[in-house]
This record gives C-alpha cells, structure tokens and sequence, in this order.
C-alpha cells in the first residue's frame, strides 16, 4: 500500500467526473470514475462546506464517532473490470467493503489517509506531467524541427568553442 493524496475532483472532457489520487513518489495520478453525487460529497468536504442537516457521509462520520470508534485509514485494494475496490479499516481492526468514492468522501470528512495498493497504482496510474516542463519540451521539438545546419555558424564560419568548450 501506497499513501496517495486526494487532488480533488474533476470533470473529464467526455463529460466523466473523476476523483483524482495522487502518488507523488511514483508521480502518478490514479482517475476513479466516480458518480454525481459522491464528486459532490467529496468537493464540498475539501472546502469545508458544512449542510444544514448531515449528508449520508456526514452521518456515517458522527456515527463512529458517536460509538468511540476511529477511522483509521481508506484503502484502495483492487481494481477489476474497471471497478475500484475499496475498505474501511476501523480502530477496532475491522475491515469494511466500500465503494472507493464513499471510502474518499468519508476519509476526507474524517482526515484519515488514503491508501492505495500499489498494483492499482501500477496498471491505473497516468504520467503527472509538469505543465511548465512541458512547454519546454515543445519549444525544443519545435526547434529541433526547425534548426538548419547553418544555424550552428555565425558569420558563415564555424563557431568559435568558448574556454570551458576547450579539452583540457
């Protein structure tokens, strides 16, 4: 298991809502389909966005509270047929099958880490690629695309070598 930190939740361009899990040491990010409502539940508690009465992840988290139990951690054990597989491990060592959104909405609400087995993390992980490193990237297949032999002379003769460019 890997720790992963919940980025948030966004809107894909096929119109999807996904939460996204980052793994900053594999620098992967691991998209979870999720529906409406949970990406809701899951928005509003990373801004702090109290209801006038709970909502089911509200009432699940004063819930435990109420019975002296902690959660301790959401893992985010398998991934099969495009299905996230998660559990609740609670302060008593009990283990509880959940869906992987309401496993996030709930870890949220109760600041509990969130784990992920690192095969999910292996096979669902997407590269997180540096925006800025990125653009950098462009410019330089650009001119690698564009750069002319004669690019590397100056005045028509070949470049003089600077002091640090001499063997020693």
């Amino acid at each position: 298991m890997v720790p992963v930190e919940v980025l948030g939740v966004r809107q894909q361009q096929d119109q999807e809502i996904v939460v996204v899990l980052l793994d900053a040491a594999a620098e992967l990010a691991v998209p979870i389909v999720i529906g409406a409502r949970e990406a809701s539940a899951i928005a509003m508690a990373q801004a702090g966005v109290t209801t006038p009465r709970p909502m089911t992840h509200d009432l699940l988290r004063d819930l435990l509270g109420a019975v002296g139990v902690d959660l301790d951690r959401v893992e985010i054990v398998a991934l099969d047929g495009g299905i996230f597989f998660a559990e609740l491990v609670l302060s008593t060592g009990v283990r509880l099958d959940s869906r992987a959104s309401d496993a996030i909405a709930l870890a949220v609400r109760t600041g509990s880490p969130v784990l992920c087995s690192a095969e999910v993390v292996a096979s669902a992980g997407v590269e997180v690629v540096d925006l800025a490193q990125q653009r950098e990237v462009e410019k330089f297949r650009d001119f690698l695309d564009h750069v002319q032999p004669e690019d590397f002379t100056t005045g028509g003769g070949p470049v003089e070598p600077s002091p640090d460019d001499t063997p020693p």
